[in-house]
């Protein structure tokens, strides 16, 4: 039986995380399971102009280390929830994050 796709409005939250705040941010998503039904964190390096690289470590490899969270939201007002809880509570943070439109998504038994 094929997974049905979601509704038109389900959206994949992507956040960019430093790795000092990962655990907090897991937390903060966890606290408030209405608002996602789970999400996978990943490793991520971050390149660009825009990054600050501070430690010897980071000026010598030429990025950062941060961690990547993608979590699927039933729908727009979903994910806006998330981005309010996360700036309420992490203000300020470096938190970086974009929104796609999700085709589909299931579990391929």
């Amino acid at each position: 039986m094929p997974e049905s796709p979601l509704p038109e409005s389900a959206m994949l939250l992507t956040l960019i995380v430093p790795h000092e705040l990962e655990e907090a941010v897991a937390d903060a998503l966890l606290a408030h399971p209405d608002l996602t039904s789970g999400f996978s964190l990943t490793e991520a390096q971050g390149h660009g102009s825009s990054v600050q690289l501070v430690e010897a470590a980071e000026l010598v490899c030429g990025h950062v280390q941060r961690k990547r969270l993608d979590t699927v939201c039933s729908s727009q007002s979903k994910a806006d929830a998330i981005l309010a809880l996360l700036r309420d509570a992490f203000a300020g943070a470096n938190l970086y994050y974009w929104l796609t439109p999700v085709l589909a998504h299931g579990k391929l038994a």
